[in-house]
């Protein structure tokens, strides 16, 4: 049986004062108001290029069919990407369903294109996170999520909170 041997950290790639900015947000009480500006975005929703005004925070759907919450398909820890991208432990993969893009060429279409997966508020997609973090996942990796932009913001600045 082969055993598993994490590669050599290359210390010219390591940052060793780095803070992500979503943390220096909340340390300087900023984070909050963010999440609020990215909200107003679903008042008369502007969340993608299609503009189409409807009020998401009253549930209003058109053309990503995308409400209040977002459609959260799945959350693993992922091994198909880039080495410099999931490490030896993975990007943390959350896949959002309901994608309003539409692209031809996409190689997710049976889940973001579709209403697969369920609603989740922003606790519960910080929940994910959380849990991609706790198993050891070096990022967490949102796919399909342009529509869904001020719901992750919203889900970023919770998951900071209990971090």
């Amino acid at each position: 049986m082969l055993a598993f041997k994490a590669p050599r950290t290359d210390a010219r790639f390591l940052c060793e004062d780095f803070e992500p900015a979503y943390l220096e947000l909340r340390r300087r009480g900023e984070i909050q108001g963010r999440v609020e500006e990215a909200l107003r975005e679903l008042e008369s929703c502007r969340a993608c290029p299609r503009d189409c005004k409807v009020n998401r925070l009253e549930n209003e759907t058109k053309v990503c069919g995308t409400g209040r919450h977002a459609i959260v398909s799945s959350a693993f820890p992922h091994f198909g990407e880039e080495d410099c991208l999931r490490g030896h432990r993975g990007s943390g993969t959350i896949f959002f369903g309901l994608c309003n893009l539409r692209c031809v060429f996409c190689q997710n279409w049976d889940i973001s294109q579709q209403r697969s997966g369920r609603e989740m508020d922003a606790s519960g997609i910080a929940e994910l996170m959380l849990q991609l973090q706790d198993q050891g996942c070096h990022n967490v990796n949102f796919v399909t999520p342009e529509h869904v932009v001020p719901q992750v913001i919203e889900a970023i600045a919770e998951a900071a909170g209990r971090a």
